[in-house]
C-alpha cells in the first residue's frame, strides 16, 4: 500500500514507515560519517535497510532504495569520488 509523504507500508503491516527507516538510517550515517576518517567502517543489517541506508548515503529519497536489487548474503561499498557520496560496488558476494 502506498501512502503519502514516504508513509508506504505493506497492507496490514503494521512495521516502521519507510519515512521512519530512512530517518534511522540518517541517524547511523550521522554516527558512522566522523569515524570514515580514522578509515572504513563495517554495517551489517538486513538487505531492505541496507538499500535504503544506501539510497540515503547518496542524497536519495527512502523509497529509492527499491531501485538497487540487493541478493541474499551479498554486500555493496559505498564510498567517495571527488568528496561526493558514491556507490562503488553492489551485490558482491
Amino acid at each position: 500500500m502506498v501512502g503519502l509523504a514516504g508513509r508506504h507500508r505493506a497492507r496490514g503491516d503494521p512495521g516502521e514507515t519507510l519515512a521512519a527507516v530512512g530517518e534511522r538510517v540518517d541517524r547511523v550515517l550521522d554516527r558512522v560519517r566522523p569515524r570514515l576518517r580514522d578509515g572504513d567502517v563495517a554495517l551489517v543489517a538486513h538487505g531492505h535497510v541496507l538499500r535504503i541506508l544506501t539510497a540515503r548515503w547518496l542524497g536519495l529519497a527512502p523509497e529509492a532504495g527499491a531501485l538497487f536489487a540487493l541478493p541474499a548474503g551479498s554486500y555493496g561499498v559505498l564510498g567517495h569520488e571527488h568528496r561526493r557520496p558514491v556507490l562503488t560496488a553492489w551485490a558482491l558476494h
